[in-house]
């Protein structure tokens, strides 16, 4: 189920990562309050983490801190994107630094969350992973570290920029490039991970930002 499809309402599955157990019973709670009857489990640690993912393969999210003692985060979001592909994660960090998001979303994470973050915050990254897409807060979309970002992108990806500019749907894009609209979106994907962009309209001005477009 994890990645695929937004699960019915109610039959959501989580869970939270955290070696601080207020701040897992704080995000336990609040998650479970945005969505009625969401089932909310917890670890304390990576190692816990890993166990709860590979025995349980309802989950369809995790919400990770990166700054847990042991296991290096980086390592943990890799090892739970082996253990369960397709899973969304989302990091929870204390760390605001833009190259720390792009280190996220390369080894895997679908959304980069500061703590500093308000609840509301929070509860989008969940709702735009459970569809598959990206989420990257407009704070650190608008820390972009300056950095040439051309040698990322493949061809496609810079011929679907060209077509979001226009202001092309998922669905035109894909009839214009001669490809499927499944196609198009994992180009879109890839273009919002390696832009760090939370959106389309957010990659097309990143992308002017750095002089693709």
């Amino acid at each position: 189920m994890a990645g695929r499809n937004r699960p019915s309402e109610g039959m959501v599955k989580l869970l939270v990562v955290d070696d601080h157990a207020m701040v897992r019973t704080g995000i336990s709670v609040l998650l479970q309050l945005a969505e009625p009857g969401a089932e909310v489990l917890e670890a304390g640690g990576s190692a816990e983490a890993l166990e709860i993912v590979r025995s349980d393969d309802e989950l369809d999210a995790v919400f990770l801190d990166l700054a847990m003692p042991g296991m290096d985060g980086l390592t943990a979001l890799r090892a739970i994107s082996d253990a369960q592909p397709g899973l969304p994660v989302i990091v929870l960090t204390a760390s605001e630094d833009p190259e720390s998001a792009h280190q996220a979303f390369a080894a895997g994470a679908l959304g980069y969350v500061p703590k500093s973050a308000t609840s509301d915050t929070l509860l989008a990254a969940l709702r735009l992973v459970l569809q598959g897409e990206i989420f990257v807060p407009s704070l650190m979309v608008r820390a972009r570290a300056p950095r040439n970002e051309t040698s990322a992108l493949t061809a496609r990806q810079r011929e679907l920029l060209r077509h979001l500019d226009e202001g092309l749907s998922n669905k035109a894009a894909a009839q214009r490039m001669g490809i499927s609209e499944k196609t198009v979106k994992g180009h879109v994907t890839g273009l919002l991970r390696a832009l760090a962009a939370g959106d389309r309209g957010d990659a097309v001005r990143a992308a002017r930002v750095i002089g693709i477009l």
